[in-house]
């Protein structure tokens, strides 16, 4: 695609902290974005060419963004897809990753029984209903099991753990819709895995290791701190995942290495993902600039590691919802090769992101100390200095 000026133009559906980091690195390349989100002054829109708002089903919103742009993305799964695949019949603008590949992995269920057909593997699921269902689920599946909301989970929620009969009433209770059972994997770690879909083209990043608690990614560490053939396994998983895929882009691969060293498929984002924010500064071409190549068409950047790197996120740690005020980053800007990302969202409530911290450097577990230290030093609490 030529460059003039104005550049090519990406509309993006959502506004949030990955719409943000999207318009930082394609602005670079010469490339425009426009996004679309309810939010008025979203996180995106000191950093993008402009923004809609309307919502995420909001045809009218979607079609001028179609109108104004050579092509749609998405940044939230909560793109109808729907929606957008009419908006770009009727406009003549293409959407990647493809209307149908959101439709598939929005549902839990209906994603992985696509990915089970293809061979990928996955842990032992089983679609539940009601109660009951759970029940003969997990008679089946065996006692602690996950249960899944099939759409709209995110951070953890969504996420219910069943540890034994006596759950089985509340887990479904809080889910309140159709569900997903998984058999509760015993991993020795948990792994993620940004894979690339360009015009014929096809790549990974490095595979990362990824930390959660409370079904939250606290700490992402890459390259993983797993063997050879651990990492190469799961980047042939990764790349059986995107054979399944339709349409260009960034893919989050989420992944568990199970005790004895085999490579299960946890969930996939279509879209770059939290666990790829170290590429930032530790690969030679961001997550955020690849997505920007891969739905324009363009060559694909090389995913090559630049440095060892360790991404810690900055949650809200406050009881009630309020306005955004954080202290402590002195301390992370008077650190050598610590890098902050502040995504820009006005209020903050407990454990909501808002935003991020990476080392980079040669030990893995000297980063992973310092970075923590970092992260936990900064607070939205008042009361807490």
């Amino acid at each position: 695609m030529t460059r003039t000026s104005p550049g090519p133009t990406v509309g993006v559906v959502g506004g949030g902290q990955l719409g943000r980091m999207l318009g930082e690195a394609a602005a670079p390349l010469g490339v425009e974005l426009v996004v679309a989100d309810p939010t008025p002054d979203c996180p995106a829109a000191p950093v993008v060419r402009d923004q809609l708002v309307g919502g995420f089903e909001d045809e009218s919103t979607f079609r001028e963004l179609a109108e104004r742009a050579d092509v749609l993305t998405f940044e939230i799964e909560l793109a109808d897809p729907d929606v957008l695949e009419r908006v770009a019949e009727e406009t003549d603008t293409p959407v990647h990753p493809a209307p149908g590949t959101l439709r598939t992995i929005q549902d839990k269920l209906v994603q992985k029984r696509r990915l089970a057909e293809a061979g990928v593997p996955v842990p032992e699921f089983r679609g539940v209903d009601t109660a009951a269902e759970l029940r003969e689920a997990c008679a089946e599946l065996g006692y602690p099991a996950m249960l899944k909301a099939r759409t709209g989970g995110y951070d953890g929620r969504g996420n219910v753990p069943v540890d034994g009969p006596e759950d089985v009433e509340a887990a479904m209770a809080d889910i309140a819709g159709p569900a997903m059972v998984e058999e509760m994997v015993d991993f020795e770690r948990e792994l993620a895995v940004m894979g690339c879909l360009g015009d014929g083209e096809r790549d990974t990043f490095p595979v990362t290791e990824t930390v959660h608690r409370e079904e939250i990614l606290r700490e992402s560490v890459a390259p993983a701190r797993a063997s050879a053939a651990v990492r190469e396994r799961a980047r042939e998983v990764a790349l059986d995942v995107l054979d399944v895929m339709d349409g260009r882009g960034v893919f989050g691969i989420e992944l568990f290495q199970t005790s004895d060293d085999e490579i299960l498929l946890n969930e996939i984002a279509p879209r770059p993902h939290n666990s790829g924010h170290w590429t930032i500064e530790g690969c030679h071409t961001s997550q955020f600039e690849q997505h920007v190549r891969a739905v324009l068409g363009e060559p694909l950047g090389t995913t090559e590691l630049r440095d060892p790197s360790v991404s810690a996120n900055i949650l809200g740690d406050v009881t009630q919802r309020q306005d955004a005020v954080m202290h402590g980053e002195q301390a992370v800007l008077s650190t050598e090769r610590a890098h902050l990302h502040w995504y820009g969202k006005r209020e903050v409530y407990d454990l909501r992101k808002m935003g991020h911290v990476t080392m980079t450097g040669d030990d893995r577990d000297a980063l992973l100390s310092d970075v923590r230290d970092l992260r936990d030093g900064l607070t939205f609490d008042d009361d807490s200095r």
